[in-house]
């Protein structure tokens, strides 16, 4: 097994394959060796600090609206999204699914045995090629292109309106942080002096583990856990929760939980680690569940155990900008800091750290800062999906957090069985939950638990964003057969839920006055 491991637990970075063509071609663009910092200009509408999605987005905006912005970033363009995260991963899950696909196709479909196994070097160069191709979307040479002058280095805060970087001066008007944030290692004793992996150092593998032990069961855990063990990796998740992805309705847990199960995934929940030792190329964990000590050995440990945000070194107190080392950048509702001139997006300020939370939040930000907008984070209706299979996809309310807030709530379960494309594609398990306002049609949030459920979460982010009620879904065609009728067939059950039988007997009397 090859690939890289740490046993740092301070300021990693993402990691590349040395003397790999591809990775090669991705460091070409988003961090060039070559590359020759501007002169910075006198002062900068914007200065941005961090170029993930939240950055990039941020400074595109305001330079395609012809303001001065600079951009700075100290390792590679694209942040975690492109070089260790959303493209990376869903690379490896998709490969994992062709593989489960053509293992599982004799028994479900009656296709072809496969007679060999697959090739998982070729799984991981396929990353690094598509990674690549993408870069050009990201890179330093496309926003030079832009008008955005592009400084790659480490920024620090000189004062409440400057910035140096590389030996360079930058005065602003306004800036943005968007630094992200990175993978949070627990202090577990002996992990330091362990090698392990993080989703900055996953993907350099290029030899399949024989045996991955994971710590920690959320989103991130629960996708690369499924996914090594449909490329046949023995994986062993494991954490302190009771539930895998705590987030999300136990029920919509359990739907997973089972299908990884099936899928080779031990799953030990209520677990603590007590410590790590390594040894010889294997790696022990020692943990005690219900007081029992428990042992487990693998060749590769995975740390999923969390995020924490990019704060440090930016010297945020020159600058008067509050932050919390756990929580991040402080933010009011308009996403502006403590330093009415500086505002902060995405991971390194949000609760919500996701791409395209990031870039929304971006595009606000760009309103604010530089048009004296007054958008609020706080109406932006943000989905998450969690790329399992099946995949969970939520929005909004749910049954749990409605019963927190007290809130009067109607909800409407669709059983994916019933869904006639569900059935055809032998994808039956989960379910649509929709969550309405007690009384009405107005949709409040919902669960989708489904092969393509953040494919069809959309549609339900479009009602509640353009105040649409469940109603107008259900008179909207939806073509046959689709698993997106899932959402037809709840209005569906919404709408019978109105024939009481009050109605039902005036309908009666009705039709037998009408001859």
């Amino acid at each position: 097994m090859t690939g890289t491991t740490t046993t740092d637990t301070a300021a990693r970075r993402p990691s590349l394959l040395p003397n790999d063509a591809d990775d090669a071609r991705l460091l070409a663009q988003v961090h060039p060796v070559d590359w020759q910092n501007p002169t910075p200009k006198s002062r900068y509408h914007l200065v941005v600090i961090g170029a993930g999605t939240g950055g990039l987005v941020t400074a595109a905006a305001a330079a395609g609206l012809g303001a001065r912005v600079a951009l700075i970033e100290r390792h590679l363009m694209g942040g975690d999204c492109l070089n260790v995260g959303c493209v990376p991963s869903k690379a490896v899950i998709r490969a994992s699914r062709a593989w489960y696909a053509a293992h599982s196709g004799p028994s479900r479909f009656g296709s072809p045995p496969v007679e060999r196994d697959g090739d998982f070097a070729a799984v991981m160069a396929r990353l690094r090629h598509v990674r690549a191709d993408l870069a050009v979307i990201d890179s330093a040479a496309r926003f030079g292109e832009l008008g955005v002058d592009v400084f790659l280095g480490d920024a620090t805060f000189d004062g409440p309106d400057t910035i140096s970087v590389a030996g360079a001066h930058l005065t602003f008007r306004r800036a943005v942080i968007a630094t992200g944030a990175r993978a949070l290692v627990p202090p577990i004793p002996g992990l330091a002096a362990t090698p392990y992996y993080t989703n900055e150092s996953i993907f350099t593998l290029t030899e399949r583990p024989a045996h991955l032990a994971i710590l920690g069961a959320g989103p991130i855990g629960c996708e690369l856990a499924q996914a090594f063990a449909r490329l046949g990796t023995r994986v062993t998740l494991m954490d302190k929760n009771t539930q895998i992805m705590p987030r999300e309705d136990a029920d919509a847990a359990a739907v997973v939980s089972e299908a990884m199960r099936r899928d080779g995934v031990e799953i030990m929940l209520g677990v603590e680690i007590q410590r790590v030792a390594h040894e010889n190329d294997t790696t022990t964990l020692h943990a005690q569940r219900d007081g029992r000590q428990l042992e487990v050995l693998c060749d590769a440990l995975l740390v999923a155990t969390g995020r924490t945000p990019n704060v440090n070194g930016l010297q945020l107190d020159r600058a008067n900008v509050a932050f919390d080392e756990r929580t991040g950048v402080t933010v009011d509702d308009r996403l502006r800091t403590s330093n009415s001139r500086i505002y902060a997006v995405g991971d390194v300020s949000s609760a919500l750290q996701f791409t395209h939370a990031a870039d929304f939040q971006a595009r606000l930000v760009v309103q604010n800062a530089l048009f004296f907008g007054r958008g609020k984070a706080s109406d932006l209706i943000t989905p998450r999906v969690t790329y399992t299979s099946p995949e969970v996809a939520s929005v909004g309310e749910s049954e749990r957090t409605a019963a927190k807030k007290n809130r009067a709530v109607d909800v409407v379960t669709v059983p994916l069985h019933e869904v006639d494309r569900a059935r055809l594609d032998d994808e039956t398990d989960g379910f649509c939950r929709i969550l309405l306002a007690r009384g009405t049609d107005r949709i409040i949030g919902a669960t989708l638990v489904a092969e393509h459920a953040g494919e069809n979460i959309g549609e339900v982010v479009l009602a509640m964003t353009a105040e649409v009620g469940l109603g107008m879904i259900g008179k909207t065609m939806h073509p046959y057969p689709t698993q997106g009728e899932m959402l037809r067939k709840a209005a569906d059950a919404w709408r019978r839920r109105k024939l009481t039988p009050l109605v039902k007997t005036l309908f009666a009397v009705f039709f037998r006055i009408i001859r």
